[in-house]
């Protein structure tokens, strides 16, 4: 008698950056045979979430559908929102165009992300745009599209996506009046020769900036703030990101913010079936500070949580992959760009790069992260390893 051994039943919701590299690094890693990789997602194709400010604009970007970026890997696409996880009985519920369906697993990777955050200040969801997703940038590019010369345009939120989306605008809309609101001073995390190159774009794009401002209520031509109102035919609301709701409605062990508390191998604290990379894990980077939600630190979750499962179900050596910080990329527009060198925990150092030059490095840098997601172990030869039967899962025994 001989033990037959099935498929390894590996399930990846959401499919951004983390998600999608993670699927296709895993079946890079693994043998088909013994693992089937079910991808969960709402879209056919990748979205580009660092260009959003682009697409709001009326940009056109390329379509990269997930059909010819899995071909060939074994990857196979589920199309549909993830509506419920039961850790316990180990499925996922999915709903799409013929309705609802549990989809079982042995492995779960939770990659579902991020959204907006509102901040629970009255009026946003009902009168502000946001760019975190391609619903909301091409809701808020018909709005744009729609408004007369001299509307003014106001951008809240003096992070990175705030900056961007308020460059862009100015940039490709100078008819428009743009505004940005800022809780401290504007670009007052970066070097003094990075904020210097920062408002030096905001005044030749003629942005009028608000800064040490706080809006208490957003309207449907005003936000209300700390210093008075400001006038918004649109109001585009760029406070940060909230991670998806639906971890906190399960029995995985969560943290504050709601993210999944992971170990140094992105596996779940309370639940070892489980893994959660990029900006839905709570992950501890260098100087024992979180790692902010970013592409940038993302990615790297992505590699480590493939990584570690293929190595536990093949009895290989566990990897580490270190997550640190070397630059912040900013796009200034299509024509300038800042990029701000840091430490591995995300401060400022002197030495920034500023201009077109900067312009061209984040061009790059978007191109080079979508081209990793369809080229998951960076172009470099890989064997697919082996499933060990005392990992997988053990089927009724055969003659």
């Amino acid at each position: 008698m001989r033990q037959t051994i099935q498929q390894h039943r590996v399930v990846v919701i959401g499919a951004g950056y983390t998600g999608a590299t993670a699927a296709g690094r895993l079946a890079r890693r693994l043998r088909g045979e013994d693992v089937s990789i079910t991808l969960v997602n709402a879209e056919p194709d990748f979205v580009e979430r660092v260009r959003m400010h682009q697409v709001a604009v009326g940009q056109t970007l390329r379509a990269r559908p997930f059909d010819e970026m899995f071909a060939g890997t074994g990857v196979e696409l589920r199309l549909g929102r993830v509506t419920g996880i039961d850790v316990d009985r180990r499925t996922v519920t999915v709903t799409g165009a013929d309705g609802a369906s549990d989809l079982e697993y042995d492995t779960l990777v939770y990659a579902l992300g991020s959204a907006w955050n509102t901040q629970g200040v009255p009026g946003t969801t009902e009168h502000a745009h946001e760019i975190a997703g391609r619903d909301g940038a091409l809701r808020l590019r018909d709005r744009l599209a729609a408004l007369a010369p001299g509307s003014p345009v106001t951008v809240v939120g003096g992070g990175l996506t705030g900056v961007e989306a308020a460059t862009e605008l100015a940039e490709t809309r100078p008819d428009l009046d743009v505004s940005l609101i800022a809780r401290a001073g504007l670009g007052d995390w970066l070097s003094p020769k990075g904020a210097r190159h920062l408002r030096k774009v905001f005044t030749t794009l003629r942005i009028t900036t608000h800064e040490h401002t706080t809006v208490t209520a957003v309207h449907a031509d005003r936000v209300t703030t700390t210093e008075g109102d400001i006038p918004a035919a649109v109001t585009i609301w760029t406070t940060g990101f909230a991670v998806h709701p639906i971890a906190r409605a399960t029995t995985l062990e969560t943290g504050d913010t709601g993210q999944i508390t992971v170990d140094a191998t992105m596996r779940s604290l309370s639940h070892p079936d489980v893994y959660a990379i990029g900006d839905a894990a709570l992950v501890t980077g260098p100087g024992d500070k979180p790692l902010r939600m970013s592409c940038a630190s993302g990615v790297p979750t992505a590699w480590q949580a493939a990584d570690a499962i293929a190595a536990r179900l093949t009895g290989s050596k566990l990897p580490t992959i270190s997550a640190r910080y070397f630059n912040q990329c900013i796009s200034l527009g299509r024509k300038e760009g800042l990029i701000q060198y840091v430490t591995a925990d995300d401060r400022a150092v002197n030495a920034a790069l500023t201009g077109r030059l900067a312009a061209l490095y984040k061009e790059l840098v978007c191109k080079g992260a979508a081209w990793g997601v369809a080229n998951p172990t960076i172009g470099l030869p890989v064997r697919r390893r082996r499933v060990t039967a005392e990992r997988a899962r053990v089927g009724v025994p055969a003659a």
